[in-house]
């Protein structure tokens, strides 16, 4: 699709509505650095700021925040977990407004990731799933899991990988081989946010989890999983 036929969607890219096929014509188009595209969405943006700007405040919904506190187990144990989940969810706001100011590729393709994760937060069908807790320290946080958006998920205690090891992320299948779903590399701190957007078939879905593989990734697991995150039966169905 060029971005003549696009241009009429760029409005309801940057405000997170567009419909497929136009939403992912226009993400691929600013994956590949198209400039017409790219000025076009960072307009679409500024014009979606200044409305924000001019709107009344209004009190996020009590739903979106026991969500974001609930990661990482904040609300049971208060601390470090409140602290980061709560800079986690600012940076994911502040970082979808950092495309409005660059234009150069590395910032488009932080806010490309930014969107896609809140996307996935606020979505009403996205349903969560825990990891951690069983050992002193271990990494722990939240997956969240949207039919039509993707995958979110917020990891604490994740040491960084040596420099020819990366994390990779996997969708386990019910009965099926695991499915690879994206590299990251956790903070130095030992945070991490990795967002695998697209199509999710939660009800043949069983886990989400994420080992140590060589740079490249693989196309099977071949370490033990350090995160393990089964779906909710009841909602995995």
């Amino acid at each position: 699709m060029n971005c003549e036929l696009l241009r009429d969607h760029y409005d309801l890219y940057a405000l997170d509505i567009a419909e497929e096929p136009e939403r992912g014509e226009i993400r691929a188009h600013l994956q590949r650095d198209c400039e017409v595209c790219t000025a076009g969405v960072r307009r679409a943006l500024e014009t979606a700021a200044l409305i924000g700007a001019s709107a009344p405040a209004a009190e996020p919904s009590k739903k979106l925040r026991r969500r974001v506190l609930a990661s990482v187990g904040v609300e049971q144990r208060p601390g470090w977990g409140a602290l980061w989940i709560m800079a986690a969810a600012c940076s994911i706001l502040v970082l979808a407004l950092v495309f409005v100011l660059r234009e150069r590729s590395p910032y488009v393709q932080e806010a490309l990731r930014s969107r896609e994760a809140l996307s996935i937060l606020y979505a009403p069908s996205t349903i969560e799933a825990s990891f951690g807790g069983a050992q002193p320290r271990p990494p722990q946080g939240k997956v969240f899991v949207n039919p039509s958006r993707g995958v979110l998920l917020i990891a604490a205690n994740l040491p960084q990988t040596p420099g020819d090891k990366i994390y990779e992320m996997w969708l386990i299948p019910k009965g099926a081989k695991p499915v690879p779903a994206g590299l990251f590399q956790s903070q130095q701190d030992g945070n991490a946010m990795h967002v695998r957007p697209g199509t999710v078939d939660i009800a043949s879905t069983a886990a989400v989890a994420v080992t140590v593989e060589n740079q490249a990734g693989a196309d099977q697991p071949t370490s033990t999983p350090l995160i393990v995150a089964p779906l909710p039966m009841t909602l995995a169905r």
